[in-house]
């Protein structure tokens, strides 16, 4: 970077080009945001509309929660392929707990939590303390999470009607979901969790230099094991946002969703070699990531290019990380 030195005094400041230069780097997430909805409200004359954020803020929930916890696992230096397929999962456990043994939601969804705990801690178990690589645990449990899926909703789509939509009806006059309230809740929880915790600056430690933050008295196998159970948990919780949505828990639910929060997260500037995020960067990612697919949408694109659009932001998305990374 060129620089000048102030007359008069020995501070060296930056060039106001390389001033405008930083300032375009610090919000480039935001900008891209901002250039896609502008796009696509001059492209569809649906897409500026209170259906269309409806439409989004009924679908950014399950994203999101799935998100938070995708973004914690990437900072711990992990990462986790299973999370639609529990996602899927918990719904079926809370779909079967409720029209089987009628259980009632709270109790249902509780069980469905702690179904996805149980994913991430089998997760964890097997990649941080038996130190399998947690690539190939986590795609194995995106295999028999989705397995399990098929078995306990018998591959048929249990419909749970208006005892689980209505944590996705708008509440309170405001317009807005229970689902969004408490993603957007969680998103402020888990970024003060990373930024004014132990906890958090542990994750960050182990993702950076798990050997110095062995030193320092840290066990990375507590920290990843335990991110990894909060992903489960969250994508859990995910699941039941997805239901509530839906009004039914379908075993093919989350199809591709581990992707996009990788992308989600990715793109608000969390790095894929650990040791740095953040989770309000994931929500923005998040809101890139469904506007792009509600648009697209709207402009009457198929699934199939849907799919090689996509494809193609996970892949801008980590040219994006690299870059990051080679200009730090």
């Amino acid at each position: 970077m060129r620089v000048r030195r102030c007359p008069g005094s020995g501070t060296v400041t930056a060039k106001p080009t390389a001033r405008i230069v930083r300032l375009f780097e610090d919000n480039l997430i935001f900008l891209s945001l901002i250039g896609i909805v502008a796009f696509f409200g001059l492209a569809s004359d649906r897409f500026l509309s209170l259906t269309t954020l409806s439409t989004l803020l009924n679908q950014l929930p399950a994203l999101t929660v799935v998100a938070i916890g995708m973004t914690l696992v990437l900072i711990s230096g992990a990462i986790d392929l299973s999370v639609g397929s529990v996602l899927a999962l918990c719904a079926g456990v809370v779909g079967g707990c409720m029209t089987l043994f009628g259980m009632p939601l709270p109790l249902a969804a509780g069980i469905g939590i702690l179904a996805g705990a149980l994913a991430g801690l089998a997760n964890g178990s097997l990649g941080a303390y038996l130190r399998l690589p947690i690539f190939i645990v986590t795609l194995g449990m995106l295999e028999v999470a989705r397995g399990l899926a098929y078995l306990v909703t018998d591959s048929q789509t249990v419909y749970l009607g208006a005892r689980v939509q209505s944590f996705a009806v708008p509440i309170w006059g405001i317009g807005v979901s229970a689902s969004f309230l408490t993603a957007l809740a969680l998103v402020i929880a888990f970024e003060y969790l990373l930024r004014s915790t132990v906890f958090g600056r542990q994750i960050v430690a182990v993702g950076s230099n798990e050997s110095a933050a062995e030193v320092s008295g840290i066990d990375p196998k507590r920290v990843r094991c335990t991110v990894l159970v909060i992903s489960g948990a969250l994508a859990g919780l995910g699941g039941l946002m997805n239901a509530s949505y839906l009004g039914s828990a379908d075993p093919n639910a989350g199809v591709g969703m581990e992707l996009s929060a990788i992308a989600a997260a990715v793109i608000g500037g969390t790095s894929l070699m650990g040791g740095r995020g953040s989770v309000v960067g994931a929500f923005i990612g998040v809101l890139i990531v469904s506007v792009l697919q509600i648009g697209l949408a709207q402009i009457g694109i198929t699934e199939p290019t849907k799919r090689v659009i996509t494809g193609a932001v996970i892949i801008l998305a980590v040219i994006l990380d690299r870059w990051r990374a080679d200009s730090r």
